[in-house]
């Protein structure tokens, strides 16, 4: 990540490739989902890392069906002009039933190359 600090941005200040994602991946919308990524993306999620679009794609498919929740956007921060964190507080029937998460975005050729989901 950036040595920079954040900045609190707006929401809708976030690129169209993260909103596009967030939209899909909140829609339970695997195949659009997947399309924000570069082909070579990794995604680090409950400490699991998935490399590239076949891995990404079966992650998407598996975390859209293993639990219901409900997730709502509510901080977005920008680092440099290829880091953002967009930090989401989801409620289901997952283990603990609340959490807030921060979805931390690296961008190469306005596509996520690296999304890192930690509390």
């Amino acid at each position: 990540m950036s040595t920079h600090p954040p900045h609190t941005i707006a929401p809708s200040d976030l690129p169209q490739t993260i909103t596009r994602y967030l939209r899909a991946h909140r829609d339970r919308d695997t195949a659009t989902a997947v399309t924000a990524f570069t082909g070579d993306a990794t995604v680090t999620d409950d400490g699991k890392t998935y490399q590239g679009a076949t891995a990404i794609e079966q992650w998407l498919s598996r975390s859209a069906t293993e639990f219901t929740y409900t997730i709502e956007l509510t901080d977005a921060q920008q680092t440099d002009p290829t880091h953002y964190v967009a930090t989401h507080h989801l409620e289901g029937n997952f283990p603990g039933g609340s959490v807030d998460l921060r979805y931390q975005f690296t961008l190469r050729d306005d596509l996520i190359a690296r999304l890192v989901i930690e509390p």
